[in-house]
């Protein structure tokens, strides 16, 4: 595990953005910047944070431990959804085919929990039955885990100043986003990635407790796995071992992801609508190092962590990489 001591070092030479000359049409995301190069899409994953669609600060390592655990999962997912991955010449950078994004953030839930405006939990809370267009049975208590898992779908802006909306199947279709075909991929690929997950996350001693997956079309029309798989800033963890002991006591899980930075602020504010107070010293470390053990844990690896600044290099390595294609 990478030191406190080391991570508080890296704070002021934190990856914030990358600029490179000679590269166009660039798109700046809430974690990631963009660069399209004729059909591939090159990433780089920063060390932004991003949370109640708002960038917060920054975290050392998070944007390397971010690209290569999506990486990871990529790989260990392709039978299940072809996906984007070309290449990763850097930690922080990933070379993708440049899909058409599809606008659509599919969602599945194995238990019904949450703190944003688009989880189940709060509108069940207030009496709602039918969510998403699902139906709930009575009597659910928050955390608790759903008989199957469900699927939620969410509108995904490509603009920053936009926020997540929610859909239901029905309105996807009435609409048009997607046709039938490829709503359908869409679901079944998901439903298979989580259930692929769970196991995964079952052998690391987690709990895989929601995610979301992206989809997107090649040149070629065919459905494509896109953005990233299974992070901490995409999904939600518990740790296994304690969740039914506080389940049964009505305590909140065990987290193993970014969920307790959500949790630090709304004990704090409403964070939709207030002034966010600025991250503490403590809570950057503690976050650098709970990305940094939920990569270890899922992909069996060891984080050896980077030497900040890193821009340099990896100007370097997306410029080789443009060298050699």
């Amino acid at each position: 595990m990478v030191s406190s001591k080391k991570i508080i070092a890296a704070i002021p030479n934190v990856l914030k953005t990358v600029s490179i000359s000679g590269l166009e049409n660039k798109f700046q995301g809430k974690v990631r910047d963009v660069y399209v190069v004729d059909e591939k899409r090159i990433s780089i994953t920063t060390d932004r944070q991003s949370a109640f669609d708002k960038n917060l600060g920054y975290i050392p390592f998070k944007g390397a431990v971010l690209n290569m655990l999506a990486a990871f999962w990529f790989d260990k997912t392709k039978d299940i959804v072809q996906n984007h991955l070309i290449s990763v010449p850097h930690p922080n950078v990933l070379i993708s085919k440049n899909c058409k994004n599809l606008g659509i953030e599919m969602i599945v839930r194995g238990y019904i929990s949450g703190s944003t405006n688009t989880s189940i939990w709060g509108s069940y809370q207030q009496g709602e039955r039918i969510i998403y267009g699902i139906k709930f049975p009575e009597g659910l208590k928050k955390n608790q885990k759903l008989k199957t898992p469900v699927i939620t779908p969410t509108t995904h802006p490509l603009e920053k100043d936009k926020h997540d909306e929610r859909l239901t199947r029905e309105e996807i279709l009435k609409k048009k986003l997607v046709t039938p075909k490829i709503y359908k991929q869409m679901e079944d690929a998901a439903l298979s990635l989580f259930e692929y997950g769970t196991k995964v996350a079952k052998k690391a001693g987690l709990i895989l407790v929601d995610t979301k997956y992206e989809f997107g079309l090649d040149s070629k029309g065919k459905l494509m796995l896109i953005d990233e798989v299974h992070t901490p800033d995409s999904s939600r963890y518990w740790i296994a071992k304690t969740y039914q002991e506080r389940f049964k006591k009505g305590l909140e899980p065990e987290n193993f992801d970014k969920e307790f930075l959500r949790l630090w602020y709304t004990k704090k504010v409403d964070p939709y609508n207030d002034k966010l107070p600025k991250m503490s010293e403590e809570l950057i470390v503690a976050l650098s190092k709970r990305y940094i053990a939920v990569y270890e844990r899922l992909s069996g690896k060891k984080f050896k962590g980077l030497n900040y600044p890193v821009e340099k290099e990896i100007k370097e390595a997306i410029k080789d990489y443009l060298k050699n294609v």
